[in-house]
């Protein structure tokens, strides 16, 4: 790699030709603040919060676009340096809802660290106009509030680019510039399919999930209801970066000890029912591979990816598997075969669960998601939300002791857990298949060519005589380029798993939220995805049908994969949406 060599700050530095001033500083163990910038999404120079001094330039530069050359000398903590970057956070401040006790980013705000780290001083700001809007709140899974938004633009890129969708952009000119939906729309009534994407990305608090766990507080007071939580595979490779811990720690054994402490009746696994999930759709695919059903088969586990599809591609809705996610249908089998086994009401069980995705919100309200004549999942929060909520009633989370889940919902194999990163949903299904198929013991259940969080991946193997294709695709921009080459004829493929999140669900909508200095410099989702894979590589059952608590399931309960009260109870439908 060539290299060029530099001074900041006086220091002598050496880094990668091409680099930008902020890339090498970072290098240099010199964090640039930004907020606008997002390596490779966002990269605009527009917030001028990353400006610099060099030597012989005529004024400040932005460093996340300024590339650097030969011979640069470059200082990032000049008084006159430091003075742009606060008179830039007043300009801001001037028009912002500065409401920083009643918002939920206070503590995790970047503008707010800014502030904070520059001395901002509130009855210094400028005065002048102020625009004032109506906070949003027609979506089911988020609230917009634009008082609080600071025209970074990181949402509207992340919602093109990433996402290829752009429902939001900047509309207006000048001062009455503002991020929102053509025509003013709300965000409800256009093609928005619930990502949260924007959510983890914006510095501030303008865009937020909506909290819930007022509800929950409420449900677990109630003596006359039997509360029940699930939790997400991703969830346990999340939730400890709220209290601090690394990215991709572990924290199943304390997020147990929580839930136990917060009040809920039963803690239980969704990785339960991702196991339940194989059984059906790894059922559904050799169906239809050997009965001449539409293929390929697309997993249906991202209700994210669903509404994309139902908005975006409605004459591929045939080719998704009719399996409900593993969160509807562990709310599925809760109020019918866990709720006649313990001879409860399935009216009186509220079901929640804790999951890293904002579009579950969305998802608990769609029609035919309800086995039991009652929604099969009555309250969905974030992990954010539930770190809020271990917050909020005062467990010290990094003091709690690693606890179990109930018996028998909490009973999972390590083809479950790896459900939360993307590819995961294929190698779970790959491990039942193909035992299936060929009858035989897989001597490695590991599938590594799905594995990894590239956008697209494909692989072929050869099973029982045949040669099975395989893809898998995570962002829904990178969806799009898959179904455009399977619909022209470019690609042919049997089974293809597509996560709406890039990364799969460990990066989803409803995570922790990192800033941006960490985002440009960190792999996320790889860290995340890791521990799902260490979880799944200890694990004494790797392989979804080799779960004895669902065996007991389809002995006792269902009768079979694919049974008609398998499809009763666990199987859904879909529509055909219009794109607003």
């Amino acid at each position: 790699m060539e290299t060029v060599n530099i001074k900041i700050n006086g220091m002598p530095i050496q880094a990668p030709k091409g680099s930008t001033i902020l890339e090498a500083a970072k290098l240099a163990c010199i964090d640039i603040p930004t907020l606008c910038f997002l390596k490779e999404i966002n990269e605009i120079g527009a917030c001028r919060i990353c400006v610099v001094e060099v030597k012989g330039a005529r004024s400040l530069v932005a460093s996340c676009m300024y590339p650097i050359a030969d011979g640069m000398e470059i200082w990032t903590n000049t008084p006159k340096v430091l003075s742009s970057r606060k008179k830039t956070l007043e300009l801001i401040l001037s028009d912002h809802d500065r409401k920083c006790l009643s918002c939920v980013r206070s503590g995790n705000c970047e503008l707010q660290k800014l502030c904070t780290d520059l001395k901002v001083e509130d009855e210094y700001l400028y005065d002048g106009s102020r625009t004032h809007y109506e906070v949003d709140n027609s979506s089911a899974h988020m609230v917009r509030d634009n008082n609080k938004c600071i025209l970074c633009r990181r949402c509207s890129a992340v919602c093109e680019k990433v996402q290829g969708i752009g429902v939001i952009g900047a509309n207006e000119r000048g001062f009455d510039t503002n991020i929102s939906c053509a025509f003013d729309l709300g965000l409800g009534d256009t093609s928005c399919v619930s990502c949260g994407q924007c959510i983890a990305v914006c510095p501030t608090g303008a865009l937020t999930e909506k909290d819930y766990t007022d509800e929950v507080f409420t449900a677990l007071a109630d003596s006359d209801k039997y509360v029940i939580v699930q939790t997400a595979p991703a969830v346990r490779a999340g939730l400890g970066e709220a209290f601090g811990l690394p990215i991709g720690t572990n924290v199943q054994g304390k997020m147990v000890s929580a839930l136990r402490r917060l009040g809920f009746d039963k803690v239980f696994d969704t990785d339960f029912s991702a196991d339940l999930t194989i059984m059906e759709e790894a059922t559904e695919f050799l169906d239809r591979v050997q009965n001449g059903g539409v293929l390929p088969l697309i997993t249906s586990c991202s209700p994210g990816w669903i509404k994309y599809c139902e908005h975006y591609y409605p004459d591929m809705l045939d080719n998704l598997s009719s399996c409900k996610s593993p969160q509807q249908m562990f709310g599925a089998i809760t109020k019918t075969y866990y709720a006649e086994k313990m001879g409860l009401d399935p009216n009186k069980i509220v079901m929640v669960s804790v999951m890293p995705c904002t579009a579950k919100k969305f998802e608990i309200g769609r029609d035919d998601q309800n086995a039991a004549g009652v929604p099969d999942v009555d309250i969905s929060i974030t992990t954010r939300e539930l770190a809020r909520m271990i917050e909020r009633v005062g467990l010290n989370f990094l003091s709690l002791p690693d606890e179990d889940f109930d018996d028998p919902l909490g009973r999972s194999t390590g083809a479950a857990v790896i459900f939360g990163a993307t590819g995961g949903v294929m190698e779970a299904a790959l491990r039942t298949a193909v035992e299936i198929l060929t009858g035989k013991e897989l001597p490695n259940p590991d599938f590594m060519e799905v594995r990894g969080i590239q956008g697209i991946k494909e692989a072929t193997y050869h099973v029982a005589g045949m040669d099975v294709n395989v893809a898998v695709a995570s962002g829904l921009a990178n969806a799009r380029e898959l179904l455009d080459k399977v619909k022209s004829g470019e690609a042919n493929y049997h089974f293809i798993e597509i996560m709406g999140c890039p990364g799969g669900c460990v990066n989803g909508g409803g995570q922790p939220q990192q800033s941006g200095t960490v985002r440009n410099f960190t792999d996320i989702r790889a860290l995340r995805a890791k521990a799902l894979y260490d979880i799944d590589a200890n694990m004494p059952f790797r392989k979804s049908h080799e779960n004895e608590s669902i065996k007991t399931l389809y002995d006792d309960y269902l009768g079979k994969p694919g049974s008609h009260k398998a499809h009763e109870i666990l199987h859904t439908t879909y529509v055909k949406r219009s794109v607003n």
